[in-house]
């Protein structure tokens, strides 16, 4: 059965609320109302739920459809800052309640309520090393189970500065769903910088190529900018992805005024952007971020809160990816060049590096094959004697950062490439399957493949 916040994304333009933080930012509130955590929002659902109330209140009564979880921060890595690791399930299950409390009660027949689960970036980005895969996903499956116990409809992974990051925690909403036998509506937003890029400098068609090949519901934008510096992000998202779009930028790009961040977009100029998102480009979800006020919602809602999305034709690129951009699979002109220097069985000099466990020099290899023309590097590091794993892993975590191409994973060991495939920052390729045991390969690899996107 299709769930009820699908049907209804089907059937319209959904709008979505605007900024929390910011919004609380005017209660003025004290230490005291923190309990102490000063700075901790998501405390907030314990020592002063009313500010949460009023805040989704607001924007309920604006007209929004969804309104988002106070979670945004609700994850044992970022709460261990504040010393309530152990609280975690507590502080989601009680934001979702009282947020799906609110949605039922401004629900009617004609205008159900939504409540989204806030997922943010944390505060360590696995891509440099900051965290491991299995502590970050853990993570992520934690806070899930308390959003899921307190009733929300479905789950944001938002303000992504990673594209691991995204990767991990997409991964573990798909494995967390299997565990309790229910799926819920799932959502992935990118955070691109005025830069034009992710914070570790990823593309837009990397963020495509990558995310479209898990089970998301829809890709989006939010933060960091407001909708006119997201315009053509957007347009390429529309015009590439065969997924549901969201765009939720803040109010403009914020101004430092007195060391407080000020944002100057009008409710109007909001609602024109989105009338333009809506109906030239064909986005399915639109709301705010930082600066967004229920000024603003109301005014999109009064634009395009009963418009239906322009149909999308979507052409979609087949391409692998690194962290940065990505290498489409039929180059023009053709062929597809795979660079071998980084393939031990058949380097002398790579393994000779390896031997010496030269890792920088190893990064040296790949980039020369890159500058030599490769759309992508084949990564095989099977030396006997040596710990293959290991020295995968070694490799994989400098290609992310210092690699421009995509990689390709070369290994006969099912270990070993599910060891790369949790590494790689983007959308890797590997070699390979094939049915010289009898289908054995293949029956092992596919499964991973689908796993890890």
């Amino acid at each position: 059965m299709t769930h009820p916040f699908l049907k209804k994304l089907n059937e319209k333009v959904l709008v979505f609320d605007g900024a929390l933080g910011t919004n609380l930012q005017t209660l003025n509130l004290t230490s005291q109302d923190f309990g102490g955590k000063d700075g901790c929002n998501e405390y907030l659902v314990i020592t002063k739920p009313d500010a949460i109330r009023s805040v989704h209140e607001s924007f309920l009564k604006a007209g929004c459809d969804v309104i988002e979880t106070d979670t945004f921060g609700s994850n044992r890595i970022v709460l261990a800052e504040y010393g309530l690791e152990d609280r975690v399930l507590e502080l989601n299950e009680k934001a979702a309640r009282l947020a799906k409390e609110l949605a039922h009660k401004y629900s009617t027949p004609d205008h159900p309520r939504f409540v989204m689960g806030s997922v943010g970036p944390g505060t360590k980005l696995p891509s440099l090393g900051h965290i491991g895969f299995q502590e970050l996903k853990d993570s992520y499956k934690e806070q899930y189970k308390g959003l899921m116990a307190g009733g929300v409809d479905g789950l944001l992974i938002e303000t992504c500065q990673d594209l691991l990051q995204t990767k991990i925690a997409i991964i573990a909403a798909v494995e967390y769903f299997k565990e309790v036998g229910r799926r819920l509506p799932l959502m992935a937003q990118v955070t691109l910088e005025p830069t034009g890029t992710m914070l570790l400098g990823t593309d837009i068609q990397a963020v495509i190529a990558t995310l479209e090949m898990f089970p998301v519901d829809v890709i989006g934008m939010n933060c960091a900018t407001g909708p006119a510096e997201m315009a053509e992000h957007v347009r390429m998202l529309c015009e590439s992805s065969i997924k549901h779009i969201s765009v939720l930028p803040n109010a403009g790009l914020p101004e430092n005024v007195g060391g407080v961040a000020h944002y100057h977009l009008t409710p109007k100029e909001l609602a024109d952007f989105h009338e333009r998102f809506v109906k030239e480009f064909g986005v399915s979800i639109v709301g705010g971020c930082c600066g967004t006020t229920p000024e603003h919602l109301k005014a999109v809602v009064d634009r395009v809160g009963k418009c239906v999305p322009k149909k999308r034709t979507p052409k979609h690129e087949p391409a692998c990816a690194s962290l940065y951009g990505i290498s489409a699979y039929t180059q023009k002109p053709a062929p597809l060049l795979v660079g071998e220097q980084t393939n031990a069985n058949g380097s002398k000099k790579f393994k000779q590096l390896l031997e010496r466990e030269d890792y920088d020099a190893i990064v040296g290899v790949a980039r020369e094959a890159v500058k030599e023309g490769a759309h992508l590097v084949d990564l095989c590091v099977a030396y006997v004697g040596r710990d293959e794993k290991k020295d995968m892993v070694e490799a994989i975590s400098r290609f992310n950062q210092q690699v421009p191409v995509p990689v390709m994973i070369d290994s006969t060991e099912y270990s070993v490439i599910e060891e790369a495939l949790k590494h790689v920052a983007g959308k890797p390729v590997i070699n390979s399957i094939n049915l010289e045991d009898g289908g054995e390969r293949l029956r092992k690899i596919c499964p991973m493949a689908k796993t890890y996107g």
